[in-house]
C-alpha cells in the first residue's frame, strides 16, 4: 500500500515526544480522499507496524482519543 509508505516516511518529520494520529501525518486532502475502509485498513497495519515491525524501535503505541483512534508518540 502506497499509503503505508507515506505514513512511514512522515514519521522522519516528526519532533521526539512529539503524539500524533495517523490521519496527522497526511495532508487534508490526500486523508480525505481515501475511503472509510482504506483509512481503518492503513490505521490498522500502522498498529501492526508499530508493535512488531520496523517502526516498533522508533515509535511507542499511546492511548486512544476521545474519538477512539489509536494516537502515538516518536520516541
Amino acid at each position: 500500500m502506497d499509503c503505508m509508505k507515506l505514513a512511514i516516511q512522515e514519521v522522519e518529520n516528526l519532533i521526539q515526544g512529539e503524539s500524533f494520529l495517523v490521519k496527522d501525518l497526511f495532508k487534508g486532502y490526500e486523508w480525505n480522499r481515501l475511503t472509510i475502509g482504506d483509512r481503518r485498513s492503513l490505521g490498522a497495519l500502522f498498529l501492526h507496524e508499530v508493535k512488531y515491525g520496523e517502526l516498533k524501535e522508533r515509535i511507542e503505541v499511546g492511548l486512544k482519543s476521545s474519538a477512539n483512534q489509536q494516537q502515538y508518540i516518536k520516541k
